[in-house]
């Protein structure tokens, strides 16, 4: 699949916002604390993604019902969905002038009844976009760190209606951050996630 920049525009994904706010204190002593790690921006992202994927647990796993959306917030309370966990690895990695997207895909429900937009990120290297998932892994997934060949946490099978949107978004997409900020607790957030971009 070719991934298309929403922007032709590189900058724009370095930039800081409200959600990838890469300049708060927690996201820079976060960023700080994995560079004194490591010798070079390759070995930063693949931390960072590590970090984001394995430390922050995914809330729906863990059973948590808080909702975190703004990347400082996620590395704070340490637990998010798909798309927060997203925007803070896009947070870390913009911190250290990686380029970084938010993708999505839509995927089935695990029962079949449905579709739901999953979100992860694309980091560039080397001239070419990689995309990253740092959901968290569980039995049954295994998402890794590759610019050699993706190890997304899924693969969307069309024949389900499942798509890999090709868009690289420079901010979160507006339905995704809608939801995220409208929901008082994840149980409210799960009847209320976009299920097609």
């Amino acid at each position: 699949m070719e991934l298309i920049q929403q922007t032709p525009d590189l900058s724009a994904y370095l930039v800081a916002d409200e959600v990838i706010d890469h300049h708060h204190p927690r996201v820079r002593q976060t960023a700080a604390h994995l560079a004194e790690t490591v010798a070079d921006s390759y070995g930063y992202a693949q931390a960072a993604f590590e970090y984001v994927r394995d430390g922050i647990t995914h809330s729906q796993d863990a059973g948590d019902p808080r909702v975190t959306w703004r990347a400082s917030d996620v590395l704070e309370q340490g637990t998010g969905i798909c798309y927060a966990k997203a925007h803070a690895l896009a947070a870390l990695l913009r911190a250290e002038d990686i380029p970084t997207a938010l993708c999505y895909q839509r995927l089935a429900h695990d029962d079949g009844d449905g579709h739901v937009v999953h979100g992860l990120v694309a980091v560039r290297f080397n001239g070419a976009w990689h995309r990253q998932d740092p959901r968290g892994n569980k039995p049954g997934v295994d998402a890794r760190f590759s610019l050699t060949g993706e190890r997304l946490a899924w693969v969307p099978d069309p024949a389900l209606g499942e798509v890999d949107y090709p868009t690289l978004h420079a901010a979160p997409h507006p339905a995704v951050l809608g939801a995220l900020r409208a929901a008082p607790d994840r149980r409210q957030l799960w009847r209320t996630l976009p299920v097609a971009l």
